[in-house]
């Protein structure tokens, strides 16, 4: 009894392993596909939403679309986020330059003039033959960044603003006085340059007559 369980188990075996044998192609073509599918899934699981990954084909494929492609405002869609505009056309980018900053086109710019949102919210009209760079200008934590010490402003040049108030009458138009004294006759003095210019609202050309 014990030698036919022997035998038995002894032939099984043997067929077993010549199934393998003849067949090792397909046997390896199943692994191999269960890993490909293993590994499709973690990668599409990977990959994000597929708004991220239409974005990334956009960046690559799409020249209009690509951050850091300079071109005129004419060749660009509504709603691009740019910086570095000209306000001439050949003149050079005047516009959004600071650190962290970008404007953004709110019109189709098809026609002459474009219009576009400044980082201060304010809408300009610019022409379309401006050329702009798509995307934001880089370093936005500048604007968090804190000074050290008095000394820190130094090394940056920028040097001490002592204001007119403060000073003694020869050296400002604003000196003198008793204390914080900001006024010169019955209607006060405008805000003028140590040298007697207008410096907020300039010369004033309209009627001196008060409206009602």
């Amino acid at each position: 009894m014990a030698l036919w369980r022997a035998r038995a188990a002894s032939s099984t075996l043997f067929s077993i392993t010549k199934l393998n044998i003849l067949k090792p192609s397909s046997v390896f073509n199943d692994n191999t596909a269960n890993a490909c599918r293993k590994f499709s899934s973690d990668v599409a699981n990977a990959s994000g939403s597929p708004r991220e990954s239409l974005a990334n084909q956009m960046m690559f494929l799409d020249i209009n679309s690509r951050i850091g492609s300079s071109m005129p405002l004419s060749s660009m869609r509504i709603g691009t986020i740019i910086h570095n505009i000209e306000l001439k056309p050949g003149q050079g980018g005047k516009l959004v330059r600071a650190a962290g900053t970008s404007a953004k086109i709110l019109k189709d710019p098809k026609s002459q003039y474009c219009l576009i949102q400044l980082p201060s919210g304010v809408k300009k009209m610019i022409d379309s033959r401006c050329r702009a760079t798509v995307g934001t200008v880089s370093n936005p934590s500048h604007k968090d960044k804190k000074l050290r010490k008095a000394g820190h402003s130094r090394w940056l040049g920028i040097r001490p603003t002592v204001r007119g108030v403060a000073m003694n009458p020869v050296d400002h138009p604003h000196g003198g006085g008793e204390g914080k004294s900001k006024s010169s006759g019955k209607y006060g003095r405008v805000s003028v340059s140590p040298w007697g210019k207008p410096t907020k609202g300039g010369y004033k050309t309209g009627p001196l007559k008060r409206r009602k």
